[in-house]
């Protein structure tokens, strides 16, 4: 048999074939169909590809019991026989994520995509994993492995585009958005490198309006792909001061869809931040997403991921707060794992400035935080999203009454938000506590554009 891009599979069943490319479609098009690879796995267990198909759909849960759930199906897929070699780096794929060796994976998905560049499980998997660890070049280079014997896969040009945008390659980024939509006009991380790609251009009109005329494809996409798109269209609201349709964004596309999910419950937390930021009451919306975010304990699977549920916790006064402060701490002293220097050198003093500025002590989330920013990359996230930490550090900046510091940052924000409502309000701000009138008038004019 083949899947649904004509690579070979050992398979014996329509049902489990048919299990297979649901994975493999639903992973790279963000559809929940992925998970039906789960019951087709069950059903045949000596189908070494739908079982390991099936440990990593577990291993994306991000979460630390993932590890456990996937193991039964990396068991039976290690147990099969008969495999192809490009089956075999499946399984071989499954066994290095739940023993955590992800750069030994990463070299795999690479030299996979390589001899097979149909295979855009691999490829996905690939940019996955080189995204998390804050290596964007390596993210374009096995997408550009897929090109040209994907050529007509909508989706690899996809990928292609958002590991050119996280290069800051934005014609090329462009262009390859540009073409995957002309394969297929829904394909939403084409829509998502478009994001990006008007966020960093500072076009905010033309990315609001490009967002809400593809939105509708949005709807029937697993919780991620909805939520983040519909995130990336809530940061062009708060630039352009749209509060009503902002809330509504929040409350109606990216809380509440899955609530118990990493990136639902991460999306929350950095939009409620940046909503609050920008002088915006958010009501009692916090304390729900710090009510889920709590069930996770000491969830240390991923630098980017545990940094905002530090922030939640810290915002909503928790306990658990400090519980997963310590955790942190352990973690960035545990020499077993691939990304501890991460931890230590970059992570535990974003952690502690989060902490210092949840406790109010501006200073402290100044320090701290000023060490991490440099380096906070390699704890993963897009640019993107990795905002949310300088907006925490920029706050800081003026609860601290810094306001020649702020300026600076500021303006340099300006290059990339040159009309946005709260940037310039607080640019207003801090020029008139400056003593410079002039430039505080300039600023208020950006926001009734009169400027």
């Amino acid at each position: 048999m083949q899947d649904l891009y004509g690579l070979p599979i050992t398979c014996d069943t329509d049902a489990t074939r048919q299990g297979i490319d649901d994975f493999v479609h639903g992973f790279i098009s963000f559809h929940p169909k992925a998970a039906n690879v789960l019951k087709a796995a069950k059903a045949d267990p000596g189908n070494g590809l739908a079982n390991a198909y099936a440990a990593l759909l577990y291993m994306l849960l991000e979460a630390p019991v993932a590890p456990k759930l996937a193991q039964p199906f990396l068991d039976s897929a290690l147990a099969a026989t008969g495999l192809t070699p490009r089956e075999q780096a499946a399984v071989e794929a499954a066994k290095l994520f739940v023993a955590g060796k992800i750069p030994k994976l990463i070299e795999l998905c690479e030299a996979t995509v390589t001899a097979y560049p149909r295979d855009m499980v691999m490829l996905k998997l690939g940019q996955y994993h080189t995204f998390n660890t804050g290596d964007f070049p390596a993210m374009l280079r096995v997408a550009q492995k897929a090109q040209p014997g994907a050529v007509d896969i909508p989706y690899a040009h996809g990928m292609l585009a958002f590991g050119f945008e996280e290069c800051h390659l934005l014609d090329d980024a462009e262009a390859a958005a540009r073409h995957a939509l002309s394969l297929d006009e829904s394909e939403p991380w084409a829509h998502h490198a478009l994001a990006h790609i008007y966020l960093t251009r500072g076009q905010v009109a033309e990315g609001t309006a490009f967002l809400e005329s593809v939105a509708h494809h949005w709807a029937d996409l697993n919780s991620f792909m909805h939520t983040h798109n519909w995130w990336h269209l809530a940061l062009f609201y708060i630039s352009a001061g749209r509060t009503d349709d902002l809330l509504a964004a929040y409350d109606t596309h990216v809380w509440g869809l899955s609530k118990d999910y990493s990136q639902d419950q991460v999306g929350a937390v950095s939009l409620l931040a940046r909503i609050e930021f920008a002088g915006i009451n958010v009501g009692d919306r916090w304390h729900d997403v710090a009510d889920h975010i709590a069930k996770r304990g000491a969830d240390t699977t991923s630098p980017f991921l545990t940094l905002q549920y530090l922030y939640a916790l810290g915002r909503t006064g928790r306990a658990e707060s400090e519980t997963l402060l310590k955790a942190i701490d352990a973690r960035a002293e545990d020499e077993s794992k691939h990304d501890w220097q991460v931890w230590r050198d970059v992570a535990i003093w974003a952690a502690h400035g989060i902490a210092a500025h949840a406790a109010e002590d501006y200073d402290d989330c100044i320090r701290f935080l000023g060490k991490a920013l440099p380096r906070l990359a390699e704890c993963g996230g897009s640019h993107a999203q990795r905002d949310l930490f300088e907006q925490i550090h920029l706050d800081a900046l003026m609860h601290a009454g810094r306001t020649s510091q702020a300026q600076q940052v500021l303006e340099m924000r300006r290059t990339f938000d040159p009309d946005g409502v709260p940037l310039n309000r607080m640019l207003a701000d801090v020029y008139e506590k400056s003593g410079l009138p002039e430039q505080a008038a300039t600023a208020r004019a950006r926001l009734t554009g009169t400027a």
